[in-house]
């Protein structure tokens, strides 16, 4: 295993795009051994950068040359994804600094290349191997990353859940979200507030440097704090306002010299219609409740439709439930093997997911994999648990909701990508660099 881990790493980064963005999902403790966990969280920030004179190329043909906005600007960006970097810098008159985010040339022909051909990949495994509608997850794969290379909508989102939080909690939010800068924001270019702090990865090297124990009281009552702020904002952006960022992987996190956390990256975002939020609070309240009987019938609500009857094994539904929504795992787990040979699969192979839901499992599962690394047990369904009876009680008070029948899709067949054939691949996104004609 180590001996392919270099292999591996290699592979990701020559190829870029959806890869380096795999190579992030898979990055958690929960999934991935420990070995491969500290080498593939490098990934989320650590990712082939655009040259400087790139950059430059980009801000000019977006409308914003670097002389004529910026009285300073860091040419080493500050962090790499597979999407775009950040620079560090100042607009001109201002006396603070700024976060520019550059999108990478040419990457989003490769990514929405690479899902197309991954679509094709999870239509063979579902029909050969793997008990789970994968179809459902690539497709809405596919319509939400897509969103992640207009950053207009970004700003957009960033804004309005930034205004959301402020005004819930009295100015006080539970999480930092930083803000556009008016006026300067296009598709490929997005400045926006600077937030100090260190990455979420680094947390225990800096209690460390100031002699702090990593698994001692006072460390371990800071990383509570910091899993109880995440966790209390994404329970007001999911169950309050069904509008929420679905990407909490370890490097858009970061925490400041005050221990609070600052949430970063609104590319990936979703919003849920109001019954579907609702039929999600239910869920959220029994697990919460270990009420089996009462899980049976969210999944139906929702749509997710198993191969087996829920009520032929209750224990086995009930497990599977909360594997899938919550980041506390039954006894005796530390580790998930979705696809394994002793996976809840194959006790229930999911033939029906909507794919209005895989955000939210990902998000759940990306706090899931904190949570581990962290050395911290804990369940966001019990956290939650009071954000959704008040969004089920007030839905009751406003109006008898009458739920979305996501059930109807228990007797459709999972949707049949438009195109599943494999495409020519460009092999390297770098030769833009060599061409800046075409930028």
């Amino acid at each position: 295993m180590k001996v392919q881990l270099p292999r591996f790493i290699c592979c990701v980064l020559n190829l870029e795009a959806f890869f380096l963005k795999a190579a992030q999902m898979v990055g958690k403790p929960d999934l991935a051994p420990d070995a491969w966990v500290r080498k593939l969280v490098m990934l989320c920030d650590a990712a082939p950068a655009t040259p400087f004179s790139t950059v430059k190329l980009i801000l000019e043909r977006e409308g914003l040359p670097l002389h004529d906005f910026f009285e300073k600007f860091e040419g080493q960006p500050i962090g790499s994804a597979s999407i775009a970097q950040v620079h560090r810098a100042r607009v001109k008159g201002s006396t603070r600094d700024v976060a520019v985010k550059v999108q990478h040339p040419g990457v989003e022909e490769l990514m929405m290349t690479d899902i197309r051909n991954l679509k094709a990949f999870a239509a063979f495994l579902q029909r050969f191997d793997i008990k789970f509608d994968l179809l459902s997850i690539t497709d809405e794969l596919e319509d939400q990353v897509q969103y992640e290379f207009d950053f207009v909508r970004e700003a957009t989102s960033m804004d309005r859940i930034a205004d959301s939080m402020s005004i819930w909690n009295n100015g006080k939010p539970p999480v930092i979200i930083p803000r556009s800068i008016p006026g300067m924001v296009t598709r490929q270019v997005l400045v926006m507030d600077f937030i100090e702090g260190i990455p979420i990865l680094r947390l225990e090297v800096e209690l460390a440097k100031r002699g702090i124990c990593a698994d001692g009281t006072v460390a371990r009552l800071a990383k509570r704090n910091i899993l109880r702020d995440l966790t209390a904002a994404y329970g007001q952006m999911i169950l309050r306002d069904g509008f929420f960022q679905a990407d909490p992987h370890p490097g858009n996190i970061l925490i400041n010299n005050l221990g609070k956390v600052a949430l970063l990256d609104y590319g990936q975002v979703k919003e849920l219609q109001n019954s579907l939020r609702l039929d999600f609070a239910n869920l959220v309240l029994a697990i919460a409740s270990g009420k089996p009987l009462k899980i049976s019938h969210c999944f139906k609500n929702l749509g997710i439709v198993t191969a087996r009857r829920g009520e032929e094994d209750l224990a086995s539904l009930k497990t599977m439930a909360v594997m899938m929504f919550d980041t506390k795992l039954p006894p005796g787990l530390s580790k998930v093997t979705p696809f394994g040979e002793e996976s809840m699969l194959k006790k229930f192979p999911v033939t029906n997911f909507p794919k209005e839901l895989f955000f939210i499992l990902r998000t759940i599962h990306l706090l899931r994999g904190l949570s581990i690394g962290m050395g911290i047990s804990y369940s966001c369904a019990h956290e939650w648990k009071q954000l959704a009876e008040a969004a089920v009680c007030t839905s009751i008070q406003e109006e008898q909701v009458r739920p979305l029948q996501y059930g109807n899709l228990a007797n459709q067949t999972t949707t049949t990508p438009k195109k599943l054939v494999w495409e020519k691949r460009r092999k390297y996104r770098r030769l833009y660099w060599l061409q800046p004609h075409i930028l």
